[in-house]
């Protein structure tokens, strides 16, 4: 009788190790990191900062934004807004035609600052297609790797930029990322790795080391073994100051 129950137990312990371990989906990790990260809140949230010199503001409301860059430039204000119904500079409270290059420029410059300061959200808009790839480790944490891409209709003039979200497996944070980038002056990649975490009225922002590697030809899933190795080159420090969140 012994012996038969140790053999039942071997064979419950053997059988319970090579159970793979479920892969949970990329919808479930993001959602997770929605939670964790406050981001339920940034929908219907009014949020300012500074970030080099320049005030930021997004007003969210069941879908309807407004994201405004302003800023300081030869003794001229420049407010620049971005809406859902399109980009509007004004100059000393005067509204300005801009030529439509420079509309798509200036809109993708105000929208990538928003679209960074409140990580994860944003990544479940209709527009965003995820992925989920296999799990990493970054200085011997566990990550679970989202690969995010954008549809042309919804994602912007940037729809072709691909990104990578390491999520800690065990906190559902996002701790680093990575993207591709092909725009009129270059093609590149990049590396961010988060710190400075604090909350402010329950959401999580944080600020970032910017690296790049030496070739912008590496792929997006090897930059994390280069950051390792100290192999990546810092370029910028992202740094969100006076965060106040309505």
């Amino acid at each position: 009788m012994k012996y038969s129950l140790l053999a039942i137990l071997s064979f419950f312990l053997l059988n319970c190790k090579e159970q793979p371990t479920e892969m949970l989906s990329a919808q479930t990790i993001i959602d997770k990191s929605f939670e964790v990260s406050g981001s339920q809140s940034v929908g219907a949230s009014d949020i300012t900062y500074v970030f080099r010199d320049r005030r930021y503001r997004a007003i969210r409301s069941g879908g309807v934004y407004s994201l405004v860059r302003m800023q300081n430039k030869d003794k001229d204000w420049i407010v620049d807004s971005l809406t859902n119904n399109g980009f509007t500079r004004r100059i000393n409270y005067e509204v300005v035609d801009v030529p439509d290059s420079m509309v798509t420029r200036y809109s993708a410059s105000v929208n990538s600052v928003h679209y960074f300061s409140v990580l994860p959200y944003g990544l479940n808009d209709r527009a965003v297609n995820k992925v989920a790839l296999k799990d990493i480790s970054i200085k011997d944490k566990n990550y679970h790797t989202i690969q995010v891409t954008f549809n042309p209709d919804g994602g912007g003039e940037d729809f072709e930029d691909v990104f990578l979200y390491w999520i800690n497996s065990e906190t559902f944070k996002v701790e680093y990322l990575a993207y591709s980038y092909n725009e009129s002056d270059g093609k590149g990649v990049r590396f961010r790795e988060a710190y400075n975490e604090r909350y402010v009225k329950g959401i999580r922002f944080v600020d970032y080391n910017n690296y790049k590697p030496e070739k912008a030809s590496v792929a997006l899933t090897n930059l994390p073994q280069l950051f390792e190795s100290g192999q990546l080159k810092l370029l910028s420090k992202i740094e969100l100051e006076a965060i106040k969140v309505n």
